[in-house]
């Protein structure tokens, strides 16, 4: 199973802190609830190094 690297866990968590500023900034009654799932999952393969996207990504480009 694929497991994120500490330089690609750190670049997740660091997208989520610029998405969550971001929403922030715009006002959090501004802003479409979709917009919270990309801070959302990224923090969460941040934290557990799991990431489903990386996952398809490796299987679409037949990377081992």
């Amino acid at each position: 199973m694929f497991k994120a690297s500490k330089a690609v866990r750190y670049f997740f968590f660091n997208t989520a802190v610029i998405a969550s500023i971001g929403i922030w900034l715009s006002g959090f009654n501004n802003v479409h609830w979709l917009l919270y799932a990309l801070p959302g999952f990224f923090f969460f393969a941040a934290i557990t190094g799991f990431c489903p996207g990386m996952i398809i990504a490796k299987k679409i480009f037949n990377e081992t």
